[in-house]
């Protein structure tokens, strides 16, 4: 209201345009966060269909090194949900650094303009500004260190992954069995019967009556 009324100054417009442009930043790192993890969701998905072709093979090992390399995909993914979750929270502390920012300057402002026509002095807390400007460093450096934490080495436990691929193989046996079985049908052949032979006196007699007729 008061930047309005009498104008941002020269700190304010470089304060937010620095905060709009880092929020820019991390809004892009967060489409290339969620890029990157549908990516390795797909790549997951197709590590389990490789194992359930290994299975099928009766490769055991290499189903189980396929059914490695998801757990990975989905630490991985796993990892980026937490740094997004991460960026989400320092761009909400940076949303309340900016309104701080500019309610201060506002007030600043309108102190000075009420001090000009008033010929009063009137002084903003600074005590209170500068708390409230370390409690958002404290908030953004608790962030970083948190960010710079070590990632835990990725540790995987045998016996689970042999009870999952016998549950791929389990799915793969009952899809079998529910599949219909189809019998071949034999078509109907009609028995062919012997030509019948002829007797050698049923010609002669025939004959004979020919003969008789002419």
């Amino acid at each position: 209201m008061f930047a309005r009324l009498f104008g941002a100054g020269p700190r304010e417009n470089t304060a937010v345009a620095s905060t709009v442009a880092t929020l820019d930043k991390m809004s892009e790192a967060l489409e290339m966060l969620e890029k990157k993890e549908e990516l390795l969701m797909k790549k997951a998905a197709g590590e389990v269909e490789k194992a359930k072709e290994f299975s099928r093979a009766k490769n055991k090992r290499a189903a189980i090194q396929c059914l490695k390399r998801k757990k990975m995909y989905e630490q991985q993914v796993e990892q980026l949900g937490n740094f997004q979750l991460r960026i989400h929270d320092q761009m909400i502390l940076l949303d309340g650094a900016k309104a701080t920012t500019e309610t201060v300057d506002a007030l600043r402002s309108g102190a000075k303009a009420m001090k000009d026509m008033q010929k009063e002095t009137n002084i903003i807390d600074v005590d209170k500004t500068m708390d409230e400007i370390n409690e958002q460093t404290d908030n953004l450096r608790q962030i970083q260190d948190a960010l710079a934490a070590p990632i835990g080495a990725n540790d995987f436990d045998e016996d689970e992954l042999l009870e999952e691929l016998e549950g791929l193989e389990e799915a793969e046996l009952e899809e079998q069995l529910l599949q219909p079985i189809t019998t071949p049908v034999t078509p109907y052949k009609q028995p062919t019967r012997p030509a019948a032979q002829k007797d050698p006196q049923e010609d002669e007699l025939a004959e004979l009556q020919r003969e008789m007729a002419l």
